[in-house]
């Protein structure tokens, strides 16, 4: 399993973006979605509540094309919905779907990984609501609820898996 995850990184540097959309691979196929440059970035300040295309181009100082092209895409895979929210001009905010919602485990499993190898101090730090504890985001089992480390997995490749 780690040599097939080993190779499939180092496929995945030397192809362009439309060509992982067709591999039969959910990590080929969703990087091909998330993959791009800003792509991330631009998904982090939703789930920091921004909406609006003046708000997101201010804090990550991305050129208007760049954002606009990454916006459309995610509009487009289903991930934001596009609302006017002013009639004249018209004018449009932007809002997660429960597609976009779904990938808030990904900016989870990078800001532990950031907060861990990159900084020394974490500059964010998430507190549950329900019990007030300060989390350090892992993945459990869905059945048995016990934290996932992928020694404790075994892997299934369907026949025509990439």
């Amino acid at each position: 399993m780690i040599r097939c995850v080993t190779e499939l990184i180092g496929k995945l540097l030397f192809m362009k973006h439309a060509e992982l959309a067709e591999k039969e691979c959910a990590i080929a196929r969703t990087w091909a979605v998330i993959g791009e440059r800003w792509t991330m970035m631009i998904l982090r300040e939703f789930f920091r509540g921004a909406r609006r295309f003046e708000d997101i181009e201010a804090k990550l100082q991305l050129g208007r094309n760049t954002l606009a092209d990454r916006l459309q895409m995610l509009v487009s895979e289903g991930i934001l919905e596009q609302r006017p929210y002013q009639d004249r001009p018209v004018r449009f905010e932007y809002v997660l779907t429960s597609k976009g919602e779904d990938l808030y485990p990904v900016v989870l499993a990078m800001l532990r990984w950031g907060n861990r190898y990159k900084v020394d101090e974490p500059p964010l730090q998430l507190m549950h609501k329900t019990c007030g504890h300060v989390i350090d985001p892992v993945t459990v089992c869905d059945g048995c609820k016990e934290e996932i480390r992928r020694r404790d997995l075994r892997a299934y490749f369907a026949e025509d898996a990439w």
